[in-house]
């Protein structure tokens, strides 16, 4: 998969089929749209093309309460690049560009940057000042222009927009089960591994504590069971098509117990991300650690002391390599 964030210099795609979302999650409703995506680019001979924008609208346009993202830009690309999508392109959404009239996002965008053989865009989508854009407009340029436009069903439009704040509510509440049957995989987030007041390992459980991206849903309070890998300490810039890359990945992956919540036991006001990593004796401050989210074991709790949260939490260990 090629990654353009230069509109103004896009290739010249090969009967270019196109479609336009957030596709936040990259969730099982995603999916439903990719696959026709390719069935359609596949019987022409042609090309996927999916149009995807950053920041995530929601930052930008005024009066709209920005949501917490299931994926940063890397990370979408990564599980695009996995459904073998054949362009990307990332347009930077500005409040320029976000106000353009609806005709010259359709003139000016998507006929003279891609010359679409296909559209394929859901029954709702709305663009261009005031969201005055729609489907019956695309459908008089596509008269004019010579493009096929397809409408995807309702369904599954509706489908898609229900799983992504199904998949936001079930993390925050302490489902990841729920949240891997929307997603079609496990959720995960990276955090920069940071130094903290290292007190788990005066009593036994060292922890890896994560600093993790603002825009970057991070799952409810509470004592998960979590897969972890280990990657770079940063991204890097790479490839023909300016491609955001990990530049290493850890060859196999780490089992451990995670605990997000301000840590009452110890008076804690701030709230911490902390991974205790099972059989692992390692320095990996500056390094990132991505968690692959498995089970909830209980939610955050005070205990009497010290010595009550050390029998808590071999209790925990033992429920999360049941779990893993």
């Amino acid at each position: 998969m090629k990654v353009h964030r230069d509109i103004q210099n896009l290739p010249p795609f090969r009967k270019a089929v196109v479609t336009i979302g957030t596709f936040d999650g990259v969730h099982l409703g995603h999916l439903r749209i990719i696959e026709q995506l390719t069935k359609e680019a596949q019987a022409i001979g042609g090309e996927t093309v999916l149009v995807t924008f950053h920041p995530h609208p929601r930052k930008v346009l005024p009066g709209h309460q920005p949501v917490p993202l299931l994926n940063t830009l890397p990370e979408k690309i990564e599980l695009l690049r996995a459904q073998g999508v054949n362009h990307l392109v990332v347009v930077p959404f500005t409040p320029e560009f976000s106000t353009q009239p609806a005709e010259r996002y359709v003139e000016d965008f998507l006929v003279a940057r891609f010359h679409p053989h296909t559209v394929i865009i859901g029954y709702d989508h709305r663009f261009g000042r005031d969201r005055n854009g729609d489907f019956t407009l695309l459908e008089r340029y596509a008269a004019a222009h010579a493009f096929k436009l397809i409408e995807i069903p309702g369904q599954i439009i509706d489908e898609a927009t229900i799983s992504s704040t199904r998949i936001r509510n079930a993390l925050l509440n302490g489902q990841p089960e729920e949240a891997r049957r929307l997603l079609g995989h496990d959720y995960f987030f990276e955090g920069l591994v940071t130094e903290g007041n290292k007190l788990g390992r005066t009593i036994g459980y060292p922890t890896a504590n994560l600093a993790v991206e603002d825009e970057k849903l991070v799952p409810g309070n509470g004592v998960y069971a979590v897969s972890c890998e280990l990657l770079a300490a940063s991204y890097k810039q790479g490839g023909e098509a300016n491609d955001l890359q990990l530049t290493a990945h850890s060859s196999q992956l780490l089992h451990g117990m995670m605990n997000i919540g301000t840590r009452p036991t110890v008076d804690g006001t701030r709230r911490t991300i902390e991974v205790h990593l099972f059989d692992f004796n390692e320095d990996i401050y500056g390094r990132v650690l991505r968690v692959y989210l498995k089970k909830y074991l209980r939610g955050e709790q005070k205990f009497n002391g010290l010595e009550a949260l050390k029998e808590q939490l071999a209790k925990d260990k033992i429920a999360a390599q049941e779990a893993l």
